[in-house]
């Protein structure tokens, strides 16, 4: 019996690979939707079938209310049946209330839990997170992750949402940073302009979300009017980016497009975003949400696939004829009085006493 072809993967170092499209769990979390409730057992039914066809590598973090155990409910699963376990990548994010006592016993105990809660005993990959980079102590905090790499508790050392700056400042600081996960679409072209430079000078890869911005980037939303209310808070997060950027009729136009190059390739519009990120030299996965079986299909889809370069350079063509969001990676929404901060929740009870 021949076997289904698998997802490619990609190294991020020698001895380390992950599939291009990696599974992403922040839709899975407490509070992310506003109204559909989530069919927990349906969400595990479709992360198992993705780790059959090679999406084996999950996307969580300590701050995604429940979605580490989760996780290590399927990882306990798995190995009691003797199945092929799943690469497991999470965050450090101490809060924003705490940036300015953050002491090795509390990093320690942040990564103890996760370790506890996912039933592993190393994280494949730990993405460090800074609120604030006016408060001082961000370089000895990832230092504190390199200790606990030499323990044997980490593999990887990582970064999400840093902007080249302070991204820079970590890699002259000797850490051993090999990814930085960043919001990088169509709709938000902001690694290109500063952050990419730095992965190519220094080897750091990119694992980005945000291709399909929360599923805006899909047929259902062609010729749609502008929502006034959303089920979640993805596409609350990525109306804002919208509207910083081609806004709603640029928008269609460009869905109309995407629909245009992709149904010729027996490709959706999803799969046609997420290839266009793909296409950027220094991307090395993308990262997309799955909350249940329906989206499977999606991700298997963009098997063996890549975006023809001649698709790439008309998708390109045309984002040349607008604004992409302000600045560089995740400024925005660190900026006081910003409309994408305030939708951030920057204080998520991370205490180590939590379960």
């Amino acid at each position: 019996m021949t076997q289904a072809p698998l997802m490619d993967r990609i190294h991020i170092t020698e001895d380390y690979d992950v599939p291009r499209v990696i599974n992403g769990g922040w839709q899975l979390s407490a509070g992310h939707a506003l109204e559909r409730p989530l069919d927990l057992a349906d969400a595990s039914r479709a992360f198992n079938r993705l780790i059959d066809m090679g999406f084996d590598t999950f996307d969580c973090a300590d701050i995604y209310t429940g979605v580490e155990d989760f996780f290590g409910g399927i990882i306990r699963e798995r190995r009691k049946a003797g199945l092929r376990l799943p690469q497991i990548h999470t965050k450090f994010v101490p809060d924003l209330n705490d940036l300015a006592n953050v002491t090795p016993a509390y990093v320690e105990n942040i990564i103890t839990r996760s370790l506890r809660r996912l039933g592993v005993e190393r994280l494949d990959a730990v993405q460090f997170h800074w609120w604030d980079y006016s408060v001082p102590g961000m370089v000895d905090v990832a230092g504190e992750l390199v200790r606990l790499q030499e323990k044997g508790l980490i593999r990887l050392i990582s970064t999400t949402n840093f902007n080249a700056v302070e991204l820079r400042k970590l890699i002259d600081a000797g850490i051993p940073v090999a990814t930085n996960q960043c919001q990088y679409s169509v709709l938000d072209r902001r690694p290109a302009m500063r952050l990419e430079r730095l992965c190519r000078e220094t080897g750091v890869k990119l694992l980005c979300y945000g291709t399909i911005a929360g599923g805006f980037m899909s047929e259902k939303w062609l010729g749609a009017p502008k929502p006034d209310h959303f089920e979640n808070r993805s596409l609350v997060k990525y109306a804002l980016v919208i509207e910083d950027s081609l806004r709603w009729e640029g928008f269609q136009a460009l869905l109309a497009l995407m629909k245009e190059i992709g149904d010729p390739l027996g490709l959706s519009i999803a799969n046609v975003s997420t290839l266009w990120t793909l296409s950027r030299p220094e991307v090395a996965a993308a990262i997309i949400g799955t909350r249940s079986s329906r989206h499977v299909d999606g991700n298997a889809a963009l098997i063996g696939r890549t975006l023809p370069p001649e698709a790439v350079a008309r998708i390109d063509a045309f984002l040349a004829g607008f604004p992409t969001v302000d600045g560089d990676c995740f400024d925005l929404e660190r900026l006081d009085g910003s409309k994408h901060r305030a939708i951030m929740r920057m204080n998520l009870v991370n205490s180590v006493d939590g379960k």
